[in-house]
């Protein structure tokens, strides 16, 4: 029997579940643009405690890492961190494409295209566990019949039928913590090539040094 909790917080959603092979034991959700930080610990607290789970008692813990919302994601992967230092539990990462994937197994021969939205006209797409940032008007022509998913699915899939594409939009959009949960298994059991419960960071920062240079340390 494998213990799993899962936690999401990446897009406009923040969910919770314990899942115990396979089956969801306890679970919750809340939509949110913002506030990510507040709700997960609530929502983790409220999963465990429905399920009768301690977290000690846990096996594995698994977060996504985006992409997504730069604040969504820290808070998510902070409070993972927290739980699986203080509880000893492995700690995985899973990208957003990977838990949507999850939730369609039978696409066939048409590739998923995972398409976040990255906001003023961008987009994050993940392709075959890649993730890269461009305009939604610089789309790349797929080279075959594709599926699309994500919170920017409906835009890209219209762009891409527009050139003619053979294009199927999916209805997934956002992810959801079994499916977070079933990858994070497959991960920990070496199905899945590693990857590190880190932030997935596409853009640079948009903070930048001032352009003279920071001010002086004050004198002593």
């Amino acid at each position: 029997m494998t213990r799993i909790l899962a936690i999401d917080g990446a897009l406009a959603r923040c969910s919770a579940a314990v899942v115990v092979d396979g089956e969801v034991l306890a679970g919750r959700h809340q939509d949110a643009a913002r506030g990510h930080a507040a709700l997960l610990p609530a929502l983790a607290q409220a999963v465990l405690a429905d399920a009768g789970v301690a977290a000690p008692t846990l096996d594995l813990i698994a977060v996504t890492v985006g992409p997504g919302s730069f604040t969504g994601v820290r808070a998510g992967l902070a409070l993972a961190h927290g739980i699986a230092l203080a509880a000893g539990v492995p700690l995985v990462g899973v990208s957003v494409g990977e838990a949507l994937a999850e939730a369609m197994p039978h696409l066939g021969r048409r590739a998923l295209w995972c398409a976040i939205d990255s906001r003023r006209g961008r987009i994050f797409l993940e392709r075959d566990g890649v993730v890269t940032t461009m305009a939604l008007d610089d789309l790349p022509r797929p080279d075959g019949p594709v599926a699309i998913a994500g919170d920017a699915a409906i835009a890209v899939a219209a762009r891409l039928a527009a050139r003619e594409a053979d294009v199927m939009l999916t209805d997934a959009r956002l992810p959801v913590a079994r499916h977070v949960a079933l990858v994070g298994e497959r991960r920990l059991a070496g199905d899945l090539p590693p990857r590190a419960p880190q932030p997935i960071y596409v853009d640079p920062p948009e903070a930048r040094l001032p352009a003279a240079g920071l001010r002086p340390a004050p004198a002593p």
